[in-house]
């Protein structure tokens, strides 16, 4: 038996509650039915209102001894952790549906926690290698450009160095998103994959004008060389032939946006790869940016103009409670600092200690 009729209901209805009520994305909602259907699978797919302590603790100790099906190593206490993280929360809103609660006791679901020590392992966050400007700026001086594959895989390099825009954003921009007169992109929401559906104006950081240069010349090319128009894709997929060899090749540009991000990881990680560095993921140069914030930005409202223009709040999540910075302001700070060149790391940590302290002051009194 590979599921259970009842069980099916009711994760539906769940299913539309973490969507419509708690507004997670269909990644987050995926996790989660992972999640579910790994405690259904070991359980046999007894019926959710059987559910108790002895389970979660035979599941708990089930995962303790599973392997991760790529690499082979066991699963991670990141991963134990989540999983069953997800089952307590479930469970917990399971106890409140009509027709469980007689059913569960909802103590038992405390059962699913890790030790103290294990939740600590399970949540360290750990430093993840950031590419520096120069490592980028060296792979892009390193591609080649002869066919119009590798013509728009540098340009996909020096477009997200310049603007630090998400991976799923970049595969479905448009041509008419970029202005150059202005120097920004517009993540319109309505038809860009922005994170929680935001729509935001992103400008672009001072990285150097021969990285703006390659991206300009790129659409440039698409538009006189490729005949693009402005509703056409910014990186758009490519067209597979078959070689002579028999094997399918990309041989030419078609003018849709890629379905998801993984050609444009695809991408990374062979361009990387190919120059004899580690594999930067396309979200490390937003780290890579807020690196060069720290070095550049002067007040608090630098810093929270340099996070507004990544579209994160948390990039520098001390300043949250700066406030709004207008949208023009924001401009204006953003070009400010391209012209202003290194600033003495002392001043900017001296600044926003200064700020921090000022903001702590606020809140208790």
């Amino acid at each position: 038996m590979k599921h259970n009729a009842e069980n099916e209901r009711i994760k539906r209805q769940y299913f539309l509650f973490l969507k419509e009520a708690k507004r997670l994305n269909e990644a987050s909602i995926d996790s989660v039915t992972m999640a579910i259907y790994r405690f259904e699978d070991y359980n046999k797919f007894k019926s959710f209102k059987t559910f108790n302590f002895e389970q979660a603790v035979g599941f708990k100790n089930f995962l303790a001894k599973q392997k991760a099906k790529l690499s082979g190593n066991p699963l991670s206490k990141s991963t134990i952790n989540s999983t069953l993280r997800c089952l307590k929360i479930f469970f917990q809103w399971l106890y409140l549906q009509t027709g469980y609660k007689s059913k569960i006791n909802y103590t038992h679901t405390e059962y699913f926690n890790l030790s103290e020590k294990e939740t600590r392992i399970a949540t360290t966050k750990r430093s993840r290698p950031i590419p520096t400007i120069e490592q980028i700026k060296h792979v892009i001086n390193i591609l080649p450009t002869c066919s119009v594959i590798q013509k728009r895989d540098r340009a996909l390099i020096a477009f997200t160095l310049l603007t630090g825009m998400r991976d799923a954003a970049i595969a479905s921009l448009k041509i008419k998103h970029i202005n150059f007169n202005e120097d920004y992109v517009f993540q319109d929401a309505r038809e860009v994959e922005t994170k929680f559906s935001k729509t935001f104006t992103t400008y672009f950081f001072p990285v150097g004008d021969d990285i703006r240069n390659i991206v300009f010349d790129w659409v440039e090319y698409l538009k006189e060389e490729e005949l693009f128009g402005e509703g056409d894709a910014l990186f758009p997929k490519t067209s597979m032939t078959i070689g002579s060899d028999g094997q399918f090749k990309a041989t030419a540009l078609l003018t849709d946006n890629w379905s998801n991000a993984s050609p444009i990881r695809r991408i990374f990680k062979e361009i990387f790869e190919r120059a004899d560095l580690t594999y930067f993921r396309p979200h490390s140069f937003r780290s890579t940016l807020a690196k060069l914030g720290e070095r550049l930005c002067q007040s608090p409202e630098d810093f929270k103009a340099w996070s507004q223009n990544l579209g994160h709040e948390g990039v520098l999540t001390t300043f949250l409670s700066y406030g709004e910075v207008q949208q023009d302001k924001q401009a204006e700070i953003i070009k400010r600092l391209k012209l202003s060149g290194n600033v003495d790391n002392k001043e900017t940590i001296k600044l926003a200690k200064e700020f921090i302290d000022k903001m702590a002051k606020l809140a208790n009194s």
